[in-house]
């Protein structure tokens, strides 16, 4: 609840945001708060394993309908990933411009300079909290568990993001498996040249480059080709 109240503002407000505008958000009492966490940079790392991790963008993959078409799919996988993609890097990006993701910054002991904290430190109910030592089901992916060693970074450590990379791409590869015998190569390739193709598209443009492929013509791309057949001018 706590989490889910607080990262539409911590995307606009990035570490500014406070405690009591979360509270009031969640429509909770702000003391509430420190009863799941130490202080709100704990709050904000939850966010940040929120924004990062698969779980919610995998919900919808399986939601998708097998009985579409296969460029249906992949179509609707697409326009998910790309939420999902757009939330994490609102999430991490306003967290660091702001300053709470700077590189070596020191782990959750110590911390300074964030209003609000007076008075939470050495609260209880941090010990056994679901969801908050190693993650539970997440599998590592949400960059809470092994490989922080209570510095802040940018995302989760690369055998986290590996781990997510694979759970994504095994998401997609049930959407095709349907498919298996009319695909030339195997759902697990396609799957992931279809990350490949979406995470490209994905970057920021350079300045005067064309637009980037839409859902639908990356999909033509990947199940159709780029080349024209012969006869036809499609």
């Amino acid at each position: 609840m706590v989490v889910a109240a607080a990262l539409p503002l911590v995307a606009e407000y990035g570490a500014a945001v406070t405690t009591s505008q979360i509270a009031r958000a969640a429509g909770i009492g702000e003391a509430t708060i420190f009863r799941a966490f130490k202080d709100k940079d704990e709050v904000l790392d939850a966010c940040v394993a929120e924004a990062v991790g698969t779980d919610h963008v995998l919900r919808e993959l399986a939601t998708i309908s097998l009985d579409e078409p296969l460029d249906v799919r992949l179509t609707e996988a697409a326009e998910a990933l790309r939420a999902h993609m757009e939330r994490m890097g609102t999430v991490v990006g306003a967290l660091h411009a702001s300053g709470h993701l700077r590189p070596g910054r020191g782990g959750p002991d110590g911390r300074e300079g964030h209003d609000g904290r007076e008075g939470h430190d050495g609260r209880e109910g941090r010990d056994g909290r679901d969801g908050r030592d190693g993650q539970e089901g997440r599998d590592g992916r949400g960059g809470r568990g092994e490989g922080r060693d209570g510095q802040h970074g940018a995302g989760p450590p690369p055998d986290a993001r590996a781990q997510s990379f694979l759970a994504l791409r095994d998401g997609v590869v049930e959407l095709i498996e349907p498919d298996r015998d009319a695909c030339r190569l195997s759902p697990e390739k396609v799957a992931t040249a279809f990350l490949g193709l979406l995470f490209t598209r994905l970057h920021t443009p350079a300045p005067g480059a064309e637009a980037p492929l839409s859902p639908e013509e990356l999909i033509a791309v990947l199940l159709h080709g780029s080349l024209k057949h012969p006869g036809s001018d499609r």
